[in-house]
């Protein structure tokens, strides 16, 4: 697929019935349920993680046609390494897989990789496919797609205040001179818009240790369908119920 256009972004959006004026800049997605969608079917839960990366690729390709700027996809958390060793191996081959074999369409749709949270933990062949599609797609100017990948926002936060009162006791920084915007370029998140709305699929409603801080005034949606299940039309569905909301953060309309 050549990279999107404006004529890709407003096909889409007409067939699907959105105002591509009132879509969100940047979208982050929860994708749960992998493991429920296949015991659900008879299938070993590794089945659904598998068929979770097709929902990934539509996903991806889906927010490129729009003219989406940004989407964060969280794909495993510090908490997950709690898993059996078995479905946490399988896990980690399928990101190394999905990172190798994206590569091609990723240059072609013009997407800039983003990867957020710690290297610590992550087999050597995924550190060295992440940096491959980093270093190829820096110069992208299109999508920028976050991975999520060994991340907890507990974990952000308290690396992001360590290295404040590093600095502090350094003296390159005074306390009265922290705030926001000094405490957002510590974090992983550094450089990206906040989040306009959040999607969670299988029916959970909780944020989960993610992005805590850059989800204040987020909206959020949520889906009883399983991640393999997310589609096209279940996007849509999100993104007409955004577009009909009034954001006030915190003021008056």
């Amino acid at each position: 697929m050549a990279a999107t256009d404006s004529a890709n972004v407003g096909g889409l959006a007409a067939k699907l019935g959105l105002d591509p004026s009132r879509l969100p800049r940047h979208i982050a997605v929860i994708m749960d349920g992998n493991g429920r969608w296949a015991q659900e079917r008879g299938k070993p839960r590794v089945e659904g993680h598998a068929q979770g990366m097709q929902a990934v690729r539509r996903t991806v390709e889906d927010c490129c046609n729009l003219g989406i700027d940004c989407l964060t996809l969280y794909c495993f958390s510090s908490e997950n390494w709690k898993r059996p060793k078995p479905e946490l191996d399988f896990l980690m081959a399928l990101l190394e897989q999905y990172l190798i074999e994206e590569r091609e369409l990723i240059m072609q749709q013009n997407i800039r990789l983003r990867v957020i949270g710690s290297r610590d933990q992550l087999p050597e062949g995924v550190l060295r496919e992440v940096d491959k599609s980093l270093a190829l797609s820096r110069h992208n100017t299109g999508l920028t797609l976050a991975l999520a990948i060994n991340y907890g926002a507990r974990q952000e936060l308290l690396q992001a205040i360590r290295r404040l009162a590093e600095r502090v006791a350094g003296g390159e920084l005074a306390p009265s001179q922290i705030d926001e915007p000094t405490l957002e370029q510590e974090l992983f998140t550094h450089g990206l818009p906040e989040p306009d709305l959040l999607i969670r699929t299988a029916g959970e409603q909780r944020l989960s240790n993610f992005l805590l801080w850059q989800l204040s005034y987020t909206e959020l949606w949520f889906t009883e369908r399983c991640w393999p299940d997310f589609d096209t039309d279940l996007l849509a569905s999100a993104l007409r119920d955004y577009a009909h909301r009034v954001r006030r953060f915190g003021g008056l309309k």
